[in-house]
């Protein structure tokens, strides 16, 4: 037990706009939309946690912010901060589904805990395996030539990792970016493709055949995520690495997943797993099966993002790198006082104790669509 305890609790939702509309297999998004957590304990130290839904995926900004405010809020005033494993089994009870409020919950908890103990987040929950990771930018806008100007200047930055977002427009269109990318800047380029559950299923492995010409790293959740038979029998055909996205969510998700050899990599999310430990359960039982983790995110702010990165210096192995890149070159603006840390194309694990970034609350009300609940 600790001597602090929680003193209040306050939700703030925000709308930020993006900088282009990205498309999607399974629709356009031009913003980020979310719920920010603050937790203050009664000894004056403050923990951040972001719920970042989408959707047509996970969830609502809207539900998360009940989820918080009205359902989680009466069970932590006046709780310890550090029992976080208790209190997110109460909130497992209290509250079905919106894993996004509850990944929101445990990176605030965390974090008022590092800052508590001294420790970064990746080190309460495992230690710190690298300092940083690559970044995966992702191609998607419905304007090709706008993507490549963009991608000429990330060239530039360092970044070498670019996934095509697929299935929003028609065959030949991916089929052309792809091939235009790898002419312009060859092998050095790493091209992996995303059809956010885009292609109907009887067609998509003809489909992801053709795009294989262009020697892709992995082809991630081609069709619908409860078509789980067909993404087995996709994985089993095709010779590029598949990975599952919105197909495996939360640990009882992946163990479903490795029984059934659904795919050889899966998307690791702290939004749809729950929290950065859940999240860790997931790839501890894809290590187990010989199946590969990669640190994908949704549309968040760099509060999120640093989340992401501390989940993924506590990967034991990571291979295929992150995305994490909203904050840099999505985003409008950020919430953050300083900017999220990527720096020549790698994402840098934000370090001193918790999250080791802070919100800026001007941000919060630049960007507020409604006053704070709390």
């Amino acid at each position: 037990m600790s001597n602090h305890k929680i003193e209040t609790l306050r939700v703030h939702r925000i709308s930020i706009p993006a900088k282009a509309v990205h498309s999607h297999g399974s629709g356009d998004v031009a913003g980020i939309n979310v719920a920010i957590l603050e937790l203050v304990t009664d000894t004056g130290i403050t923990g951040w946690g972001e719920a970042s839904p989408w959707p047509v995926f996970t969830g609502t900004a809207e539900g998360n912010t009940a989820a918080l405010h009205v359902h989680l809020r009466p069970h932590l005033i006046g709780q310890d901060p550090v029992q976080v494993e208790r209190h997110m089994n109460m909130a497992d009870k209290v509250v079905v589904g919106h894993p996004e409020a509850k990944a929101a919950l445990e990176m605030a908890l965390l974090d008022i805990t590092g800052q508590i103990t001294g420790l970064s987040v990746c080190e309460l929950v495992g230690g710190k395996m690298r300092d940083s990771m690559g970044m995966s930018f992702s191609i998607a806008n419905p304007d090709f030539d706008a993507d490549l100007d963009d991608i000429a200047a990330m060239w530039e930055d360092g970044v070498r990792i670019f996934k095509f977002k697929t299935g929003f427009s028609d065959h030949k269109f991916d089929l052309m970016r792809c091939e235009k990318l790898r002419n312009i800047y060859g092998d050095e380029a790493d091209i992996r493709i995303d059809y956010n559950q885009g292609l109907p299923a009887y067609d998509a492995v003809r489909c992801i055949r053709d795009l294989e010409a262009f020697r892709p790293t992995f082809v991630e959740q081609p069709v619908k995520m409860h078509e789980r038979e067909v993404l087995a029998h996709i994985t089993h055909v095709i010779d590029t690495p598949i990975m599952a996205d919105e197909s495996v969510f939360d640990p009882k998700g992946a163990l479903f997943g490795v029984q059934n050899k659904l795919a050889d990599i899966f998307s690791l999310k702290i939004m749809k797993s729950g929290g950065i430990r859940r999240a860790l359960e997931v790839a501890a039982i894809a290590r187990a099966a010989g199946v590969e983790v990669y640190g994908g995110c949704m549309f968040e702010t760099g509060l999120a993002h640093a989340a992401g990165a501390h989940l993924m210096a506590a990967v034991p192995d990571l291979i295929l790198q992150c995305e994490f890149y909203m904050a840099t070159y999505y985003a409008a603006e950020d919430i953050l006082t300083e900017p999220f840390p990527v720096k020549n194309g790698r994402v840098h694990v934000p370090t001193g104790p918790g999250l080791g970034v802070k919100v800026d609350p001007d941000m919060l009300k630049k960007y507020a669509v409604s006053e704070p609940l709390s």
